[in-house]
């Protein structure tokens, strides 16, 4: 089985999180991904605590194509210091793990 992975990232548009979800998707880094917000978050930026509004964007793929869309997100992201995280799935349907798998090759 191919070990699965969600990367997330959150953006200050429902626009830029749905065009990087898109455009990831396109380039076969990501097999789909999905956007939920609007969010609350509230961060330590330049030395004081600011509250925004975002977009979240969490999108699958394999480890293997991981870093190359951690750098595609980074690359592709309007902040200055992007929050990309990547987490393994630890189980899951085992038929939905090779249509990951399959859509990033």
């Amino acid at each position: 089985m191919t070990d699965l992975v969600q990367v997330v990232t959150v953006v200050d548009s429902d626009d830029v999180a749905n065009a990087l979800v898109r455009d990831a998707v396109a380039a076969r880094l990501a097999a789909c991904g999905q956007v939920d917000g609007p969010l609350t978050s509230t961060y330590w930026w330049e030395g004081q605590v600011e509250t925004a509004t975002e977009w979240r964007a969490t999108l699958k793929t394999t480890a293997e194509r991981a870093a190359a869309l951690e750098a595609f997100l980074v690359g592709q992201h309007p902040y200055d210091v992007p929050e990309v995280l990547t987490t393994p799935v630890t189980g899951g349907n085992p038929d939905y793990l090779r249509w990951v798998a399959g859509e990033v090759r």
